[in-house]
């Protein structure tokens, strides 16, 4: 199960990290990604990483968001800049594809205009 922290309440324009590990320590999955669900919406896929390949990203985020791993390689990182009210969700972070069983509770990300 993975675990997500970093979200905050944050004016547009503002920047966010968030954090996930594994519940089990080292990130278990080689491809992952970074999901978010905002009220009333479907869960999207925001930024993926695959190890050894690259990272790829939503139309909506590109050049604004990057996703990365920490040196050890136990923790996903997503930085969020020029963040836009739009933005405002909860994000999780996941497999790809996602592992149902693997869902934690996410973190929210609230931008004001």
């Amino acid at each position: 199960r993975f675990v997500e922290s970093g979200g905050d309440l944050v004016q547009a324009g503002g920047s966010l990290s968030l954090s996930c590990v594994a519940s089990g320590g080292r990130l278990p999955i080689s491809d992952m990604g970074w999901y978010r669900q905002a009220p009333g919406k479907q869960r999207e896929l925001v930024a993926r990483r695959k190890s050894h390949v690259g990272t790829s990203y939503a139309d909506s985020v590109q050049g604004r968001f990057t996703i990365s791993t920490n040196n050890s390689g136990n923790t996903l990182l997503l930085q969020m800049n020029s963040l836009k009210p739009e933005d405002t969700a909860v994000y999780y972070c996941n497999g790809f594809p996602p592992i149902q069983s693997s869902w934690g509770q996410g973190t929210q990300v609230t931008v004001s205009s």
